[in-house]
């Protein structure tokens, strides 16, 4: 066998399928797989290895963890098939598999990949009894819980439909020793991290079995789930950087967006089309544009991830055996998209995320055939073209459309109208009318001019709160000369107060007697208020011990003899005068 180093260097474009340089000199006879997996190589054409496959298996067959770098269309899929059925086949004849717990267990992002997946494992398996059972969303419940029961050898999922069995104790993930995840970067652009994280920390220590994982970027976020839930795994890449997308022509129109649909019909009358891929960013915008499509006499289907599983899954299978020329998808419903002779990718919004380029266009040129992806760039997603053009570390083609190239719309308005449950169900469409029970009252009207409280504009009617100079910091501005005098500053003084202090009342009106100023002065000519009581008690409550209340009456006799003698009693007020000191602001301090 010669030396890898003097294998020729892979041509750049115009690979085929059939050329022994897309493949390695590699065959997989040289490896020690079971009998039954050699049958389903041998079934299925396989001979000589792929890049990834010469890789993986050296690796991967003496039991050690894999984080594998490769995008879809390389092979990856029977690389780790191969492995994790040759060391299932190894522990013996699992032909009585009622009751059995699973041993293996695959992880994809998509139901169409989980099913891609199951069907290449039962190629692969040969003439193997192995119980492999799908949990995916979208399928009876009942049926696939059942079938874990019973038990199983491979379980292929979906993250979502997983954790459900799991947390009702139906999947048992105890006796798991080969885990492997698909798609890593798929799945975490999903939103399944948690989920991940969740099902990888419930599964047996990292040590006790393998694992692998495949992505077609290795990201930050993917190489976190690597150095936590894998055990010292070796890395593995065979794109680096996307700098090479070999097979495919690529080119790039620049367009409005008004003119868009009409350059695609002109596209699609003058490409010679097999299977043709069209990627639009919105759900939306995918069954508009299949409308237009069907409209124009194309037909077309619209495939997004509100589509219930048996009408996706006939679909995929229409589109596949060439029933259906023409696809319009999402980039998270065109994962798990396998199809060979995908002759076209059309990417009719420039995708968001950069790593999307290379997913969508990765559909055609699939094991060394050639493709071609066209790319339209309109004004609304132009702006994501340089994220593009640097990850691939090249520019795209640009192509220049004549008039020629546009043809005219004879579709007429389509109206789409996308829901995210289009049955209604849970939705309340189908409630009725609501029966019973109050009216919501009516709701008030704002009184007011429905103007600013705080106008902008110095009034000069309004206090001087209201300037909006208040809230910067400043004095309100002085005001206005022919500003009408405030009438407060003309109001009469306060009438004069008698020698007592009360104020004088009207001839003809009395004023009760202020109960305060009563007993204040009660307290000043030595007396109690209220009415004194037998004991010293005065209003019916205690003022002290009983020699307090014997010497303030003792002070009170004398205090009356000593009026006698001094003559007529003085003014209340006169007496505050003298004994009352002040304080140093003036007023009293009683």
């Amino acid at each position: 066998m010669p030396d890898k180093s003097d294998r020729p260097e892979p041509e750049t474009s115009h690979l085929k399928a059939d050329e022994t340089h897309f493949l390695t000199e590699t065959p997989f006879k040289t490896f020690q797989l079971h009998p039954e997996i050699s049958k389903g190589l041998k079934r299925a054409g396989f001979e000589f290895c792929t890049p990834i496959q010469d890789q993986v298996l050296p690796v991967s067959m003496e039991g050690r963890d894999i984080a594998g770098q490769a995008q879809t269309g390389t092979g990856k899929t029977a690389a780790f098939l191969i492995t994790v059925l040759s060391k299932l086949l190894e522990k013996g004849d699992p032909s009585s598999s009622k009751g059995r717990l699973p041993s293996i267990l695959i992880i994809a992002p998509t139901r169409e990949l989980a099913l891609q997946i199951h069907e290449e494992a039962e190629l692969l398996s040969g003439d193997a009894k192995l119980k492999m059972v799908r949990v995916i969303g979208g399928i009876d419940y009942e049926k696939q819980a059942e079938d874990l029961k019973s038990g199983a050898d491979v379980v292929i999922c979906t993250p979502g439909r997983l954790i459900d069995y799991m947390k009702q104790r139906i999947f048992k993930p105890s006796a798991i020793d080969s885990v492997v995840i698909d798609e890593a970067d798929r799945l975490l652009d999903m939103g399944f991290e948690k989920d991940m994280r969740y099902i990888l920390s419930k599964l047996p220590h990292y040590e006790k079995r393998q694992s692998m994982l495949f992505s077609a970027t290795l990201s930050h976020r993917v190489l976190e789930l690597t150095y936590q839930y894998m055990n010292l795994p070796e890395f593995i890449s065979v794109t680096p950087d996307h700098s090479d997308i070999e097979g495919i022509e690529q080119s790039l129109y620049h367009v409005g967006n008004h003119q868009k649909l009409s350059l695609l019909l002109g596209i699609l009358k003058s490409e010679e089309i097999v299977h043709l891929l069209i990627f639009v960013n919105t759900k939306a915008g995918v069954e508009w544009l299949a409308a237009k499509l069907k409209g124009n006499n194309f037909p077309a289907e619209a495939i997004t991830g509100d589509l219930p599983q048996p009408k996706r899954l006939k679909l995929m299978k229409q589109f596949k055996d060439g029933d259906i020329r023409i696809l319009v998808a999402t980039d998270v419903a065109s994962r798990g998209i396998h199809v060979e002779n995908i002759s076209h990718v059309i990417n009719y919004d420039l995708p968001q995320e950069a790593d999307n380029y290379i997913h969508r266009i990765g559909r055609t040129a699939r094991a060394g055939k050639t493709g071609k992806a066209i790319s339209l760039a309109c004004e609304n997603y132009v702006f994501y073209l340089e994220a593009i053009e640097n990850i691939m570390e090249r520019p795209i083609p640009v192509a220049w459309a004549g008039d020629e190239m546009f043809a005219e719309d004879k579709s007429g308005p389509v109206s789409v109208r996308h829901a995210r449950n289009p049955k209604g169900k849970n939705r309340g469409e189908k409630r009725g009318e609501k029966k019973g029970g109050p009216k919501r009252p009516p709701r008030k009207k704002a009184s007011g001019n429905g103007g600013p409280r705080h106008s902008l504009v110095w009034n000069p009617e309004r206090k001087s709160d209201y300037f909006p100079g208040t809230f910067f910091g400043f004095a309100p501005p002085p005001e206005p000369k022919d500003k009408p005098k405030d009438k407060t500053k003309d109001k009469p003084k306060d009438k004069p107060k008698d020698k007592k202090g009360k104020k004088e009342t009207p001839r003809g009106k009395s004023k009760a007697p202020d109960k305060k100023d009563k007993s204040r002065d009660s307290a000043q000519n030595g007396k109690k208020p209220g009415k004194r009581a037998r004991g010293g008690k005065s209003g019916g409550k205690k003022n002290g011990s009983r020699a307090d209340q014997n010497g303030a009456g003792k002070g009170r006799r004398e205090e009356k003899n000593t009026r006698k003698k001094s003559g007529p009693k003085k003014p209340a007020a006169s007496r505050e005068k003298k004994s009352a000191p002040k304080s140093e602001n003036g007023a009293d301090n009683l």
